[in-house]
């Protein structure tokens, strides 16, 4: 289930490389509704260790499968620059322009959810479901340093260059799970791969607006998920969107860090696979 399958590139019109795996759906290439997965922010992050547990699970239920690596990210280029959230939501919507994705579900964990949500209110037409884990920009980038031991340790050792042997990565994925023996070799060792070639400006340029104020904006059905035990991203995050949106839900889960996909991929497929089917004919 975790193999990686073959990967496909396009270049977008600024000259942006992304890089992205698309699974086909049973109903041939191109068909089925288009499901969008977007990972966070975490040093050495792809796509495919994201939600290698994840994604094959909606292609055998028939849906369009799309992971793309972010800039900065995987095998997409990693240009010196701002990584700005409107930065991040111009390459994802340059990507289905590419792709001719007109409308889509977006899955999106940490700051993939933060990118979710803004494409969900810059351009709301796209959008037909948002499924959050964890998204980011719901405070202030202050609060998040000041509040989450996760997010201070990350800076800390991505600055410091310590995340690029097995042991160092190890250390830090650890923090994100409730049960870090939950953590293969595999991952570390593709994530060791690729934070050896992230430029510092990836993490340290990195901005992402508070979000709060614009929840109520939000037009389609939203599924989310949180851990109590999440070290990166606060559960309280969770009262905010459910006070601030309509037709939300959200799955709480004890003894869970910030990867739900992984520490409950079985609970999370199912849920997100019934969410999903609901108002199909």
């Amino acid at each position: 289930m975790g193999a990686r399958p073959q990967g496909h590139f396009v270049t977008l019109n600024d000259g942006l490389r992304l890089h992205y795996v698309e699974l086909e759906s049973e109903q041939g290439a191109g068909q089925g509704e288009p499901v969008v997965f977007i990972h966070g922010s975490g040093p050495g992050a792809s796509g495919h260790s994201n939600f290698k547990q994840n994604y094959p699970q909606f292609a055998a239920a028939g849906y369009r499968v799309i992971v793309p690596d972010l800039p900065g990210y995987g095998v997409s280029d990693k240009p010196e620059t701002t990584y700005s959230l409107d930065f991040f939501v111009a390459a994802l919507v340059g990507l289905l322009d590419a792709l001719d994705i007109q409308r889509c579900v977006l899955v999106g964990n940490s700051l993939g959810g933060a990118i979710a949500l803004k494409l969900a209110l810059d351009q709301p037409q796209r959008v037909a479901k948002l499924v959050l884990m964890a998204p980011g920009g719901l405070m202030e980038k202050e609060q998040y340093y000041l509040q989450m031991e996760g997010i201070q340790q990350m800076g800390a050792a991505f600055a410091a260059g310590e995340l690029n042997d097995a042991a160092g990565m190890r250390r830090l994925l650890s923090l994100q799970l409730f049960d870090p023996a939950l953590i293969s070799d595999e991952t570390v060792a593709e994530r060791v791969a690729v934070v050896q070639q992230q430029p510092r400006c990836v993490l340290s340029s990195m901005q992402v607006p508070n979000l709060a104020s614009r929840l109520g904006e939000l037009q389609c059905p939203i599924l989310g998920f949180w851990g109590i035990n999440d070290k990166f991203c606060p559960a309280s995050g969770a009262q905010t969107m459910l006070e601030a949106c309509r037709n939300i839900r959200f799955v709480m889960l004890s003894e869970c860090g910030h990867w739900v996909m992984v520490e409950h991929r079985e609970l999370f497929n199912r849920q997100c696979l019934d969410f999903l089917a609901e108002g199909r004919s």
